[in-house]
């Protein structure tokens, strides 16, 4: 399993030294104050804050105009560009359009939103985001539904031969993370840039998953 990491609840801009750690993406929230309550710092302050950094970057968007946050985004050369089911009426649109910008897809789905309702996307997408949290604040609870999701995704994924990493986001910590083994990739925030040294947490997670 690979570590995102969030820096949605970092206190201080101490983007480079998490950059310096051993996670593998920076996972970047972007959000736009309508399909979530809060809203993150603009684009260019995103950008800004993002020029240095070397690791790949995992984008996710909780927003309504996704393909305007797209069209800033892709700019930034990021390994996946996720947006969220309940954003638009027509995935597939948004699909086609990543996929005309030779960008892997990902597809985010909220707490309340059943696997069953993303089934006809899981062979156009390359990662499929599972929230076990409500979007858009750190720090949340765990919610303990997702273990089942997880686990439904890696079984329809192997029974029909498709190749979509699966991501966890949401209240990932050294306790959570070994309830979602069923996952590729999980994000964790809170748990890493609460901390004095980002290492030794992402050590913690690394070594959980290796037990």
């Amino acid at each position: 399993m690979k570590i995102s990491a969030s820096f949605l609840s970092m206190k201080e801009d101490r983007m480079q030294e998490l950059d310096r750690t051993t996670v593998d993406f920076l996972h970047v929230d972007v959000m736009d104050g309508e399909f979530v309550k809060e809203k993150s710092i603009s684009n260019d302050e995103m950008a800004l804050k993002l020029k240095d950094v070397t690791k790949p970057l995992d984008i996710h968007l909780m927003v309504k105009d996704v393909k305007s946050y797209i069209d800033f985004y892709k700019d930034l050369h990021p390994a996946f560009i996720t947006f969220h089911y309940e954003a638009t009426n027509d995935p597939m649109s948004i699909i086609n359009y990543l996929r005309s910008l030779n960008i892997k897809v990902g597809l985010a789905i909220n707490p309340g939103t059943p696997i069953d309702s993303i089934l006809s996307y899981l062979d156009q997408v390359d990662l499929i985001l599972v929230m076990s949290v409500y979007p858009g604040r750190g720090g949340q609870e765990f919610i303990r539904d997702t273990e089942r999701k997880l686990n439904k995704l890696n079984h329809v994924r192997k029974i029909i031969y498709l190749n979509y990493k699966i991501e966890v986001d949401g209240g990932i910590n050294d306790k959570t993370i070994e309830k979602v083994k069923d996952a590729d990739i999980a994000v964790s925030g809170y748990f890493i840039t609460s901390a004095d040294d980002y290492q030794r947490q992402v050590n913690i997670l690394k070594d959980d998953i290796a037990c």
